[in-house]
């Protein structure tokens, strides 16, 4: 269901102004979005729309399932339009965000063991390079080594 109104209905909530506009950004930049991100994008397509509105609608639409944070660490917090719980990788070098699919198929993705308790949810965030930076900082290395021996 790609139609932003028929997600929303879908959902249990009513289609306004305001949820069209986040859930239909989102779904257009894709990614991992900031509130501030979503403000900026709606004010320079001649939207304006007040930051509390956006946290508010980005709440509403986490609490039916429609739009997921995405947590990537410590930071601003991050929305992205998803149905499917998974993990994020982190490139330390660039600061590119992946999905990484859940490591045991379904939410909470990971089996803990201690007697008494209920995970609902586990959150791995994987941290390193990216393919990008590893294959460009494979490329500096062999130059540096000329330098350093020269």
């Amino acid at each position: 269901m790609s139609d932003p109104a028929a997600r929303l209905r879908g959902a249990g909530l009513r289609a306004t102004r305001s949820r069209l506009a986040i859930l239909g950004l989102l779904g257009e930049l894709g990614g991992h979005r900031s509130a501030d991100e979503l403000v900026e994008r709606s004010r320079s397509r001649g939207h304006p729309i007040a930051r509390a509105t956006v946290y508010h609608v980005l709440q509403s639409l986490e609490r039916a399932g429609l739009v997921l944070d995405a947590d990537a660490g410590p930071g601003r917090t991050l929305y992205e339009s998803a149905a499917d719980r998974h993990h994020h990788f982190v490139c330390q070098d660039c600061g590119r965000i992946v999905d990484v699919p859940c490591l045991a198929g379904a939410k909470p993705c990971l089996t803990l063991v201690l007697p008494g308790v209920v995970v609902e949810e586990a959150q791995v965030i994987f941290r390193g390079l990216c393919a990008s930076c590893t294959s460009g900082r494979a490329a500096v290395a062999p130059g540096r080594a000329r330098r350093a021996a020269g």
